[in-house]
């Protein structure tokens, strides 16, 4: 027999030996992934440059989408276009940004009566005329129709027409028309109380 090789059977590779080329495996994957990482960065930088228009945001964006990537390097399968995954990675964090960034700037009142809010503080304290008037108030608001009504009460809330025009789902023009009707019907018919 030549030398080194015996006639014995061949043995299984021993465990230590399994382990050194798992880890290697392991590793050279490792380097592959972060190789295609690095070589895919300007591309992605243009691209959240798009989505962002702004480089901070877009330079922000591309370490998320980076920091993503490396932590859910495991997910990712040789055969998976890399580079798609990656925009796809990109994507998804830039809507669940945005969803986020809408969901903070949303708010909702529920307040009953909105045209309490501009009232100075002191209205309610200067005796029953004042209060009769508040009163008075009140119902010449609440007998108005609620296409009239509602786009009132929020402006005296403090929203901007466009803010009601959104949220309505109506054209500012008719927001605005709306809510001057409404404050010269409110003058006639509060006209006694000045």
């Amino acid at each position: 027999a030549p030398y080194g090789l015996t006639n014995s059977p061949k043995l299984a590779p021993s465990k230590q030996a399994n382990e050194y080329l798992i880890i290697k495996s392991v590793y050279m994957k490792s380097v592959s992934f972060r190789k295609d990482l690095i070589g895919v960065q300007d591309e992605l930088l243009r691209f959240a440059y798009k989505l962002t228009t702004d480089r901070e945001e877009a330079n922000d964006l591309l370490q998320e989408t980076s920091l993503k990537a490396l932590d859910n390097e495991d997910k990712y399968t040789s055969d998976t276009n890399f580079k798609g995954w990656m925009y796809t990675i990109m994507r998804n964090i830039f809507i669940n940004n945005y969803r986020k960034v809408i969901r903070d700037q949303t708010f909702i009142d529920h307040t009953d009566n909105l045209y309490h809010l501009n009232l100075p503080q002191n209205a309610f304290l200067e005796g029953t005329d004042k209060a009769y008037d508040l009163k008075e108030l009140h119902r010449a608001v609440n007998r108005l129709a609620k296409e009239y009504r509602v786009p009132f009460s929020m402006h005296v809330a403090g929203f901007k027409y466009r803010e009601i025009a959104e949220k309505l789902n109506l054209p500012i023009g008719t927001v605005k028309s709306r809510i001057f009707f409404i404050r010269q019907k409110l003058q006639e018919e509060l006209k006694d109380f000045r």
